[in-house]
């Protein structure tokens, strides 16, 4: 059984904000926080604009995969952070929620989405921080 804090990251589809997120944790935290994301109606793949603009950071998200939001994962996570999935996401006591009021790359070239990535990255190295987690 791990000790590494779970972050669960939610945006609507699941496919450009909540995506990048969790693999800037992932790749940031070296493997050191178990990392999940999900969306409350998952589109059909990740948004090919998220997917090069994280590839000019060389990290691959060429394989991931929308998923949709269980109740299962928001138990399982410490840290919930929503990115405007407003109330769809349960509410639990004792979790930590955050709210990233983030635009959505939705329909946007990779020049819109590039800054949205460097916010997202800029935002997990403050989560990680906050964590108590050295970055990898």
């Amino acid at each position: 059984m791990s000790n590494a804090p779970t972050v669960l990251f939610v945006c609507v589809h699941n496919a450009g904000r909540s995506q990048m997120a969790a693999a800037y944790l992932q790749h940031l935290s070296g493997g050191a926080v178990e990392v999940l994301s999900a969306g409350s109606a998952p589109a059909d793949q990740v948004n090919p604009a998220a997917v090069a603009a994280m590839a000019e950071d060389g990290i691959d998200l060429s394989a991931g995969q929308p998923k949709l939001l269980t109740d299962a994962a928001v138990r399982s996570s410490d840290v919930v952070i929503t990115m405007g999935c407003g109330d769809t996401c349960p509410i639990y006591p004792g979790k930590r929620y955050e709210d990233w009021e983030l635009e959505d790359p939705a329909g946007q070239g990779l020049e819109g989405v590039r800054p949205i990535r460097d916010e997202i990255r800029r935002r997990v190295g403050e989560l990680l921080d906050s964590l108590g987690v050295d970055r990898a």
